[in-house]
């Protein structure tokens, strides 16, 4: 049964009838016992009530004689003459043990209190099947109460779990009313410090929920915002095609399609790998690796680029700098920087991408001899689709080369700074946390 209250209330009841039904054994046995108890009692004073007496009265030999009474009085002299006996028996008991005792006759078990004084000894007997029955009639009317009041108190306590629960319902009642449109986080007052935890991470859950959708919204405005144009350049460029007077003409026209197609490509390959990166994206799982062997096989990408601006890109990685991480990810991240630094300095510019470990902590860092970036536009380069206008450098770029390295960075829980670069131009330092 997977309902949490019907779990509850069975759990309830048989902890109920476990107790209940070791209260009543034991009120049970207790009453049994005192109730023996009390009837020796009795024996015994009706026993010693008759010592102390001469001659049994007429009267009261015959209230004694009553068939009703379950009680047997026999007295004997002290040589073992019968003297008195309340009435006739088949199998009353012969002979007296001083005391309480049980005595067997045939086939029935007396109860016997016998005391003797000078001249006679008086026994008072009673059958053990009678004590039997009406000790047992007096235990079961004690625990007989039980029986009433365990089903009240399953109800009572179906009812407490109930109202227990309600704050799990009202909780179930505002998730129910969450959309994609509203993710408000549900309210905490008045919930039982156990089901508080849980409403606390389900409003954390909202409110990441709410930011990956906003990012998904921004993302699918900008990406469309941005494709407009070099669609567009692309549908000019083909009509410029078809009305191309000459070969020359036509082969100019060519050339420009391609590099349209070839910057579209690009762009989409750009947004593409940006949703793979977004916070919430499938992603693998993170795997121990070398991080200057994963910016080793990056930057073989970013050769051919820069062999065709004439420009040097050199590696500095000898040693093997272990970390925690996705491979590709952290590729995709080495490569955008190296990329965006050839891409943004003039050509025959000199690029330095160095990997090391500074106190266990993995870092990269890549310089250029550009024209670098302004500090006061250091924070913006990181946004989507945002680009720089400078001389030197070739402006066919997204505006996505850093933001996707901001995100890939964010989920390695890394920081990526930009500062100025001894060698003139712009320096990316991305410090990784301590996963060595």
């Amino acid at each position: 049964m997977n309902s949490l209250r019907w779990r509850l209330v069975l759990a309830l009841v048989a902890i109920l009838v476990a107790a209940a039904a070791v209260l009543g054994g034991f009120t049970y046995r207790n009453v049994l016992i005192e109730t023996e108890a009390l009837f020796d009692y009795q024996l015994r004073q009706m026993a010693l009530s008759l010592r102390d007496q001469g001659e049994i009265a007429p009267s009261q030999a015959q209230a004694l004689a009553d068939g009703q009474l379950d009680f047997v009085v026999q007295i004997w002299s002290v040589d073992g003459r019968t003297i008195y006996a309340t009435r006739d028996h088949p199998e009353l008991p012969s002979r007296a043990l001083i005391g309480l005792a049980e005595v067997k006759v045939g086939n029935q078990v007396w109860r016997t209190f016998s005391t003797a004084t000078r001249d006679r000894v008086i026994q008072v007997a009673q059958p053990v099947v009678i004590r039997k029955r009406l000790a047992a009639g007096a235990a079961l009317r004690s625990v007989l109460p039980l029986l009433f009041v365990a089903p009240v108190l399953a109800l009572f306590g179906a009812w407490v779990v109930s109202r227990s629960l309600l704050p799990l319902n009202r909780v179930v009642a505002g998730v129910r009313e969450r959309d994609g449109h509203g993710l408000s986080p549900l309210p905490t007052e008045g919930l039982p410090v156990e089901v508080e935890p849980l409403v606390s991470a389900m409003n954390g859950l909202l409110v990441r929920l709410g930011e990956s959708f906003d990012t998904q919204r921004a993302f699918v405005a900008d990406a469309a915002h941005e494709l407009r144009s070099p669609l567009t350049a692309l549908t000019l460029q083909l009509r410029l095609l078809q009305r191309a007077p000459d070969e020359a003409s036509r082969a100019a026209a060519i050339a420009a399609l391609g590099e349209g197609i070839e910057r579209s490509t690009r762009l989409v390959g750009q947004l593409l790998t940006l949703a793979r990166s977004e916070p919430g994206a499938a992603a693998a799982p993170p795997v121990r690796l070398d991080l200057a062997e994963v910016v080793r096989e990056a930057l073989v990408d970013t050769v051919p680029f820069a062999l065709a601006r004439g420009s040097e890109l050199e590696l500095l990685a000898d040693d093997p700098v272990p970390m925690t991480g996705d491979r590709t990810a952290l590729g995709v991240l080495a490569r955008n920087l190296v990329d965006n630094a050839l891409r943004y300095a003039p050509p025959g510019a000199h690029v330095v991408a160095r990997v090391a470990s500074e106190g266990g902590v993995p870092v990269l860092q890549v310089d250029d001899n550009g024209p670098g970036i302004p500090p006061a536009e250091r924070s913006r380069v990181f946004d989507r689709f945002y680009r720089r206008q400078n001389g030197g450098g070739d402006e066919g770029g997204s505006g996505l080369g850093l933001a996707i390295v901001a995100s890939v960075a964010r989920r390695h829980g890394a920081v990526v700074d930009l500062a100025e670069s001894p060698l003139g131009g712009l320096r990316a330092t991305v410090r990784f946390g301590d996963s060595a």
